[in-house]
């Protein structure tokens, strides 16, 4: 491979790994508050549509954006009245969460724009296109090709993430929020209000769900499709759990598997030495075998929150 060969193959793991950090995030705030993050899925299923909608009917990307966030936030508080205000089971709440937003996104879709449960292809100006910075052509191809060139949510990640991780380890409000996964007894017994805490947590996971939505339907694709997530939601909280519940190890795991993603899309058709053409099945089934084998075999033994999945009883 040459050198443009490789910086292309890690500029397409920048881009593909940008929806599995979001949502690897959007996990470690619920998770770390102890609600369980398995409706990552449906969340940016949500986002998804609600970007192609709104920007398919007002031209505008960043009225996608808003929509998005909005209804990331509000799916997430839905889920927060099942788990937390109703104390129900939270994985059962998280599954209930994706198998009602894949259907209703592609019923909506059906009866608002008649495609087929898809929005229309949008235009250049409804979309998040690719951004060349200065200096392109003239600092060689590592800034041409791996830095500039991306779509704005990708440098917005970029920005967003070290005040993320800011936020959650280094404010009092991390802190507390960390509490109410690990001891949310103790956290109740200094006064502050357990159920607020973790609202919180999901509300910043239904942003940030939002986001990731946002990605794969206005600046990787031209519109929403039916099921456009792909299982990039396990993926990320399969990240989530292979970074044993840390920001930047978890991040390190997405470039993992979107490094293989970004692989099996240049290796398929591609005859190996001795091996031949190797089925596009099995090629396009590398990230997720990954995943399989990362967690069966290589996790080793990683605690999770005290809390997680347990609702809170302050009479218990």
């Amino acid at each position: 491979m040459t050198l443009l060969d490789i910086l292309s193959v890690l500029a397409a793991t920048l881009r593909l790994a940008v929806p599995l950090i979001l949502a690897a995030l959007a996990g470690l705030f619920s998770e770390r508050a102890g609600i369980v993050a398995l409706g990552l899925e449906g969340l940016m299923l949500a986002g998804a549509f609600a970007a192609g909608a709104v920007a398919a009917v007002t031209g505008s990307a960043w009225a996608g954006l808003g929509a998005a966030i909005l209804t990331g936030i509000a799916v997430a508080l839905f889920h927060g009245f099942a788990s937390i205000s109703q104390r129900g089971d939270q994985v059962i709440s998280g599954m209930a969460l994706n198998i009602l937003i894949g259907g209703l996104t592609a019923v909506l879709g059906l009866a608002w724009f008649d495609q087929g449960g898809m929005t229309p292809a949008l235009p250049p100006a409804a979309r998040f296109m690719p951004v060349v910075l200065p200096g392109a052509e003239v600092l060689g191809p590592v800034w041409r090709v791996l830095v500039s060139g991306h779509n704005l949510l990708v440098y917005l990640l970029l920005a967003l993430l070290p005040g993320l991780v800011w936020l959650l380890y280094g404010t009092r409000f991390g802190l507390r929020l960390r509490a109410a996964g690990e001891n949310p007894h103790a956290v109740d017994a200094a006064g502050l209000s357990v159920a607020r805490l973790r609202y919180s947590a999901l509300a910043i996971c239904g942003a940030l769900s939002g986001m990731a939505g946002t990605y794969l339907a206005i600046a990787e694709g031209s519109g929403f499709t039916r099921d456009m997530t792909a299982g990039r939601g396990y993926l990320a909280l399969a990240a989530l759990i292979f970074g044993k519940w840390r920001p930047w190890r978890a991040c390190g795991a997405c470039l993992l598997f979107a490094f293989t993603d970004a692989l099996q899309l240049r290796i398929q058709g591609v005859a190996l030495p001795g091996i031949g053409i190797v089925p596009v099945q099995f090629v396009e089934a590398l990230p997720y075998l990954l995943t399989i084998f990362l967690l069966a075999g290589v996790v080793g033994r990683a605690r999770a929150p005290s809390a997680l999945g347990k609702p809170f009883d302050k009479s218990r």
